[in-house]
């Protein structure tokens, strides 16, 4: 089947349309909701029944879960454009921020830059406990028009900033920031750039060379279409080799390649190379081994084809809902889009519902029809992936006339 990209170029999807096979869920439901979490492909449930059925027999090996977990980082690697030893393995997005916060050299006088307004509170407290503990200055920068405002954050930065973060696509209203001016600042101050990857890897392309950040964290239940309970941090090398992690395990510790993970050597401290000096413990085996069979399936499409597909699915939406007369956060589809549309009015609301009632209403009209979207302060968020296609929209837009025309 030839298309055209948004960009009108062309683009045989036939691969990304048949994808949705995979994804039973996306019968069940009209699911648009990957920014809470993905859903899982049969693919990955065929990994995890066969971890399953190796632990239930009793025949499981401690090397080769080890190496299942090498394979996922190198996935993770690819996924973002960095090398294996950029990639630390943790438990979810914030473990990986708080690695960093733990782990810099905070020094009198440093202060962090960034819009507490547009991110999650996981990339908020972090910083909040850094200035109740060591007295780091916050520095703050209100939301432009629900974008985050890069020219703000730089003029906000001077030779104190030890550190800036922002999320690479805020959860809600879901714009993509334009991260690079921030990290060209940060590149001149010496300031550490670490962003929160949460809502973009997996689905929208997301490099950490041509961004410049320092530091990226993510999990895999949403975009990845994994499980709760995995994640990783990117950390650049030239960074994480300065960096002493404020906590330490085994698998942080380099004794050689051949050394066992009992080993130890109690006369000297020799950091893992890289990224790997924050990895704690053992690992999330059945975690990594469904990210690497997702991470598989999402590399082999192209992380480039999705977005441009997914984000032709949310300018559709975005139109239609406009057409229909309702606020939609943004307005006309531009470079702010990428798989995450927002209907209402941001920060008109509480976490799970809207000061507007007949955007609740709606909610609640589409969820009875079997709709899974979400409300985040206070605007309904509709979230793609490569499972959604154009009867999804084409079904929500239907709806919504249907409860337009009887309100």
């Amino acid at each position: 089947m030839q298309t055209t990209d948004s960009a009108g170029n062309p683009d045989n999807r036939r691969d990304l349309v048949e994808a949705r096979a995979l994804f039973p869920g996306a019968e069940r439901s009209t699911y648009m909701d990957v920014g809470v979490r993905g859903l899982l492909s049969t693919r990955v449930r065929a990994v995890v029944e066969e971890h399953l059925d190796v632990h239930i027999s009793g025949d499981w090996d401690k090397g080769e879960m080890l190496a299942s977990v090498e394979h996922a980082r190198e996935g993770l690697g690819s996924l973002v454009n960095a090398e294996p030893d950029e990639i630390a393995i943790t438990k979810n997005a914030s473990e990986g921020l708080n690695a960093i916060a733990a782990s810099l050299a905070w020094r009198p006088g440093d202060n962090i830059v960034f819009c507490p307004e547009l991110e999650h509170p996981n990339n908020v407290y972090p910083w909040l406990n850094l200035n109740t503990r060591l007295g780091v200055e916050l520095r703050t920068v209100e939301p432009r028009d629900g974008h985050v405002p890069s020219d703000e954050i730089v003029a906000a930065m001077d030779g104190h900033t030890r550190l800036v973060t922002v999320p690479t696509v805020s959860f809600a209203p879901g714009f993509i920031t334009d991260v690079r001016p921030i990290a060209d600042a940060c590149r001149r101050l010496g300031t550490f750039f670490l962003v929160d990857a949460a809502q973009s890897v997996g689905v929208i392309h997301t490099d950490v060379e041509e961004m410049g950040v320092d530091g990226l964290a993510a999990a895999t239940q949403k975009g990845l279409l994994a499980f709760y309970g995995c994640g990783f941090l990117y950390c650049r090398r030239d960074w994480a080799e300065r960096i002493q992690p404020a906590y330490l395990a085994r698998f942080g510790v380099a004794l050689g390649g051949d050394a066992h993970e009992t080993a130890m050597d109690r006369e000297s401290l020799r950091l893992a190379a890289g990224a790997r000096r924050f990895d704690l413990g053992n690992y999330n085996y059945l975690g990594a081994a469904a990210a690497k069979a997702s991470l598989d399936f999402l590399l082999g499409l192209g992380i480039r084809r999705i977005q441009s597909y997914v984000r032709d699915l949310a300018e559709r939406l975005i139109n239609g809902m406009l057409g229909l007369g309702l606020p939609v956060a943004g307005g006309e589809p531009g470079p702010h889009v990428g798989h995450i549309v927002a209907v209402g009015t941001s920060g008109g609301g509480r976490h799970y519902s809207a000061d507007d009632p007949r955007m609740n209403r709606l909610y609640e009209h589409l969820v009875e029809n079997r709709v899974r979207l979400s409300v985040r302060r206070g605007i309904l968020r509709f979230s793609l992936h490569v499972y959604n296609n154009e009867g999804d929209v084409n079904r929500v837009l239907d709806l919504t006339r249907e409860w337009l025309g009887s309100s």
